[in-house]
């Protein structure tokens, strides 16, 4: 954790009231649970969030848990280097919540259980847009899942079905196109380790050269060569988190398979190893594919769904 934001029972509390308080946004109709809904893997089921006014925004909206083993920044670009950074960025976006860090203080001083719980949190009730980030920061370091099937899996307490062990075969085996009945769907070169993620930016064969749109990375690096990059989420709860990519263009789990299966896209930031794949797709038949997405939704975590500690407190 951040030695100058370490958690705390107050500050957590206080962070969660912000995360749901409408009072952020211009015209105090939405919050930060707005886009992100617990039962949905804190994600929004829009393909494009809806902001104040109806506006949309540009990428579809990434789910929250887990985000204290996050190193390599925040939203799909990576142009928040810490979770506190980006915190306040949709309150002031024009096309998220609209509103300014000075009204918002404003609005908040005027209320106070604000006043108390920033006087509880930082020992004093000044309410500054730091210690908002602070409080937001906290809440969201303190969404954590770690109980899917597959992590009762791991321990022993769980069995998975014959489909969803060929799935987990499959998920961690490597594409061989030498030797296809050895060939495995290669998932964990992006998505490895505990959180099914690897803090690094891909493109991952989306779009040919010409029909990228979305630059992702380079509009914050400046380098063609992250022309196309996005964060690679983690995998946990995939199965509650549709659409899926940063533009949400597949609906289904099922679509996304098919798309590393047989539907990759050359252009010149494509990652190696997923374009290597693409002269003769990952080789998966129907029941393969099946299998694969039958163990992805072994990742998903029903308590972490449920969770009274992350519900609204109002």
């Amino acid at each position: 954790m951040p030695s100058d934001n370490p958690l705390t029972v107050e500050k957590v509390k206080l962070g969660k009231m912000l995360f749901y308080e409408t009072l952020l946004s211009l015209d105090n109709s939405i919050s930060c649970a707005s886009c992100h809904v617990q039962e949905d893997g804190f994600s929004d089921k829009h393909v494009l969030s809806i902001g104040v006014g109806g506006s949309l925004g540009k990428r579809q909206a990434m789910p929250i848990f887990n985000m204290a083993w996050h190193t390599n920044g925040f939203f799909w670009d990576g142009r928040a280097e810490l979770l506190r950074h980006q915190s306040l960025k949709p309150i002031q976006d024009a096309l998220e919540m609209k509103e300014t860090l000075e009204n918002v203080i404003l609005k908040l001083e005027s209320k106070g259980e604000y006043r108390n719980q920033f006087t509880r949190a930082f020992g004093s009730d000044d309410i500054t847009a730091e210690r908002m980030s602070f409080a937001l920061e906290n809440f969201m370091f303190s969404i954590v899942s770690d109980n899917s099937k597959y992590d009762q899996f791991l321990m022993g307490n769980a069995t998975l079905t014959e489909s969803e062990e060929r799935g987990r075969q499959l998920f961690f085996a490597e594409y061989n196109p030498f030797f296809p009945e050895e060939s495995g769907a290669d998932c964990a070169h992006c998505h490895s380790g505990n959180n099914f993620e690897n803090d690094e930016y891909r493109n991952n064969g989306l779009d040919a050269e010409a029909a990228i749109a979305d630059i992702g990375r380079q509009s914050v690096t400046g380098d063609v060569a992250d022309k196309g990059k996005f964060k690679i989420p983690s995998l946990r709860n995939i199965e509650m988190t549709a659409p899926y990519m940063h533009d949400g263009r597949f609906q289904t789990l099922e679509e996304v398979v098919d798309h590393y299966n047989s539907g990759i896209q050359n252009s010149n930031s494509v990652d190696p190893a997923i374009y290597f794949t693409s002269s003769t797709g990952l080789m998966l038949d129907a029941q393969e594919k099946a299998d694969l997405v039958n163990f992805l939704k072994t990742l998903t975590d029903y308590t972490f769904l449920t969770n009274p500690e992350y519900q609204s407190p109002f």
